[in-house]
């Protein structure tokens, strides 16, 4: 299954309609044809939400000294069910047992003077000589009442939960033992998309998470083709390519298989083909109100509470360079 990673557990905005602006906001000028921060600050600044995700990217977490050394996040909120039909919401944090590891500025500036591949050049040497990272892995819960209750919505990318009121669970753990053989077939060719999900984890009303719902499979296709699902590195491990996507036919490049022959392709159907499967039906979910452009700040505007926790679990010299930062970027 395939989960939303990034390196801070929430993000600029909650709105998936702003994906699009904020791809335009971090590249390239379309007058100059060079990076300018007064884009992303603009951009930044019109949204109130975005002021936690912009106080840790300016934090000393904000470089990470490479992909080692850093902690990873779900970021959104999932949810978990079980064969009761029971079901629960989750956030997942992968925590590295490498330990944090961050570059200042000016390392940073260092290091890419002299190349640009730091981070993957760490990560493949480790794991060529046996130095395999590993990360253990937490999950968050809160129950649908408990949803129900909570102060802001629990579905909102730009917020956390607090661990005091929903700690951190250890449920396991993941090692990367194994570089691969070829970049392009095991690397380039990924088809990672969020919708790729297991029986008894589910999404949930997230908006953001929704829209990468769409948006990741609908990438994949654009990028890779109607059947990148039949691509060597996206198959199923062990199920066998027939079973695989059994109602797909036709498309380009379909060339692994025999197209699923002249067997049934639709249900139901009288020839035994594709039984009902009751034991894998996801509870439902409860639905309220009116369904209309999604707009937060209707109902909240606690923009700056988290943030300024954040700000002041810093050291006095760590709330230094977040300003300082700031301050620089905002004149670049």
């Amino acid at each position: 299954w395939d989960l939303v990673g990034n390196n801070t557990p929430v993000f600029f905005f909650r709105d998936p309609k702003l994906f699009v602006s904020l791809n335009r906001a971090v590249k390239r000028d379309p007058r100059t044809n060079m990076r300018d921060a007064q884009n992303n600050w603009d951009f930044w600044t019109g949204l109130p939400e975005a002021l936690h995700q912009v106080t840790i990217l300016m934090s000393d977490r904000g470089i990470p000294k490479d992909l080692r050394h850093m902690h990873g996040f779900g970021s959104h909120t999932y949810s978990m069910y079980n064969d009761s039909g029971e079901r629960v919401w989750v956030k997942l944090h992968f925590r590295t047992q490498q330990g944090i590891e961050n570059l200042t500025d000016e390392e940073a500036a260092e290091i890419i003077a002299t190349g640009r591949d730091s981070s993957q050049r760490d990560l493949f040497e480790a794991i060529e000589k046996g130095d395999y990272p590993k990360w253990t892995m937490y999950i968050q819960v809160m129950t649908e009442e408990q949803a129900k209750n909570h102060k802001d919505n629990p579905f909102d990318l730009t917020k956390v939960w607090y661990h005091d009121e929903y700690p951190l669970i250890e449920v396991g753990e993941f090692e990367l033992n194994r570089n691969p053989d070829n970049y392009f077939m095991d690397v380039e060719q990924v088809a990672f998309a969020s919708t790729n999900i297991i029986p008894g984890l589910d999404f949930s009303p997230d908006k953001m998470l929704q829209g990468r719902l769409f948006s990741y499979g609908d990438a994949q296709r654009y990028r890779l083709g109607v059947n990148h699902w039949q691509i060597p590195v996206n198959q199923p491990k062990g199920v066998g390519i027939e079973n695989i996507c059994p109602f797909s036919r036709d498309g380009q490049m379909r060339v692994v298989d025999n197209n699923q022959g002249g067997g049934t392709h639709y249900y139901p159907n009288n020839h035994g083909k594709f039984d009902s499967q009751p034991e894998y039906k996801k509870p439902p979910f409860p639905t309220d109100g009116y369904g209309y452009e999604y707009n937060q700040r209707q109902d909240d505007d606690n923009y700056f509470e988290q943030p300024g926790k954040l700000f002041r679990l810093q050291s006095e010299g760590a709330k230094e360079r977040i300003l300082q930062i700031q301050q620089m970027q905002w004149k670049a």
